[in-house]
């Protein structure tokens, strides 16, 4: 993979799926007596994914909407799939890892994302990059990095998730999570 690859829009959200998912298998082989881990991993899978859908839905389905042949079905697929799987984020946050509940709730989110990362890796990937030129996706990869900076931290299931709500709520919403973030310490161990 050439470094330009490696900086456009597939590579960068490549690397947080691989991120997520190194995440994922540590959750994955924490025991009982791991729950201040399990409390903190959990925070950071949430944070990476909700910044990570946020780009995606700024930038990535737009462009396969407006790029792609079937652009828009692709699209509204991901969105529902974003949709779920933030219902099952924000239900994660008001479970303690100590009730039964949270196991169950973690092993569909990891389900729901990986059933996700799938889709995207070997169908929607591969058609966007036949799509779109390098400038295209580069451009586009800045962009994610841009916006996952400013994105929100926490799941918001009632927000927009398409443009230009989303443009406008994602980023205010995103300073009112990093506000939160800065009072409970969430994000900084």
């Amino acid at each position: 993979m050439s470094m330009t690859q490696k900086m456009d829009v597939i590579g960068v959200l490549m690397h947080d799926h691989q991120e997520v998912e190194q995440m994922f298998a540590e959750l994955e082989g924490l025991g009982a007596g791991d729950a201040d881990r399990r409390r903190q991993l959990t925070e950071q899978v949430i944070t990476e994914l909700v910044r990570h859908s946020v780009a995606e839905e700024a930038y990535l389905y737009p462009a396969v909407r407006r790029l792609v042949a079937g652009g828009d079905a692709l699209a509204d697929r991901e969105l529902s799939e974003h949709a779920e799987a933030e219902e099952t984020m924000k239900e994660l946050e008001r479970t303690d890892v100590s009730e039964a509940r949270h196991g169950v709730l973690l092993n569909r989110l990891m389900a729901e994302v990986r059933a996700h990362v799938q889709e995207e890796e070997n169908e929607l990937f591969p058609k966007l990059r036949a799509a779109a030129d390098e400038g295209q996706l580069a451009e586009l990869g800045h962009k994610v990095q841009a916006i996952k900076k400013i994105a929100p931290t926490r799941p918001h299931p009632s927000a927009p998730d398409t443009p230009p709500g989303n443009m406008v709520m994602g980023p205010l919403a995103g300073l009112v999570d990093r506000v939160r973030d800065a009072i409970t310490g969430r994000g900084k161990e």
